[in-house]
């Protein structure tokens, strides 16, 4: 584990080996590395515009605990560029050769974690029978046990115990093997699906739903949004998705709850109201039906 310093103002002319961040003395870097994993902890300590920018022949997945900003943009290459305001509690993952790039001027002081994987690992020597997956771009994304696996590697940062790296290296080998899931899963899901939203009507309608998500927002305003039929924007978007928009609506208004949760000044009630229910006992009921905890579980959950 080590604190990381750095004095450079500029982007490097050569590709970083870690997620170049600029001004570097904004940010307050923690790293470890097991195995083929490498974390790298970062915490922004001023609320004023930054960069970040990173490509290397490893890939990145990057895990937003708490992200906010009120201007900025962000892309990975592959995919059209975000300026989605609100990602806590959010996933990307950047392959290996791809570039990834982005600026924000945040809302809060940024919490995320990188991890740098290697997936040309032991794991998948030919020996192994295990072939190296093709990973695909992801910006802004959420997979439970994607998610739970990498909080529980950054926890792990600093602890110098051996238990605590045989725990880390077995967590890394998870992780791993979870990146390779969500692929699989992926691609065998996209085998079947035909005639979806292009990209660009995706972008539309779901930054569309991010703005009202406190709405009750109508099929018919979505269809009306891209311009399709009922039916047929109903059955594009859910092959697009993976889910039926009111399905779609109502996960992103409880990622935002999760968000929320992470204030403590803000109680259960109040968090409910910001994101579209008038009663604290509909918020909780729904809540539970996502996460599998109530509100105030989950909150607790996070404190431990």
């Amino acid at each position: 584990m080590s604190d990381v310093g750095d004095s450079r103002s500029d982007f490097p002319s050569s590709p970083p080996s870690i997620v170049d961040i600029s001004p570097p003395d904004i940010a307050r870097r923690r790293q470890a590395t097991w195995g083929a994993i490498q974390a790298d902890n970062v915490r922004i300590t001023r609320r004023e515009t930054f960069e970040y920018g990173f490509q290397a022949r490893r890939h990145l997945l990057i895990a937003y605990e708490r992200a906010e900003r009120d201007d900025g943009e962000t892309l990975i290459e592959g995919l059209p560029k975000s300026t989605l305001r609100e990602f806590n509690c959010k996933l990307s993952l950047v392959p290996a050769g791809h570039r990834f790039y982005g600026w924000q001027t945040p809302r809060v002081l940024t919490r995320v974690t990188y991890f740098y994987i290697d997936l040309k690992d032991r794991l998948f020597d030919p020996g192994s029978g295990i072939a190296c997956p093709t990973i695909s771009p992801r910006l802004f994304f959420f997979d439970r046990t994607v998610w739970d696996t990498a909080l529980k590697l950054k926890a792990e940062v600093g602890k110098s115990d051996p238990g605590s790296r045989e725990y880390a290296e077995a967590l890394s080998l998870v992780l791993m093997h979870e990146i390779m899931r969500l692929e699989g899963a992926t691609s065998a899901a996209a085998k079947p699906l035909r005639g979806g939203l292009p990209v660009w009507r995706q972008k539309h309608v779901t930054e569309f739903i991010e703005e009202h998500l406190a709405e009750e927002i109508s099929l018919a305003a979505l269809a009306e949004l891209a311009d399709l039929s009922l039916y047929h924007f109903a059955r594009a978007f859910t092959q697009s998705f993976g889910v039926p928009p009111h399905r779609y609506h109502m996960a992103r208004r409880m990622d935002r709850a999760r968000s929320l949760l992470q204030r403590p000044a803000l109680s259960v009630t109040q968090i409910g109201i910001r994101i579209g229910f008038r009663e604290t006992s509909s918020f909780t009921r729904a809540f539970r039906r996502f996460t599998g905890l109530t509100p105030t579980e989950y909150r607790r959950h996070r404190e431990d």
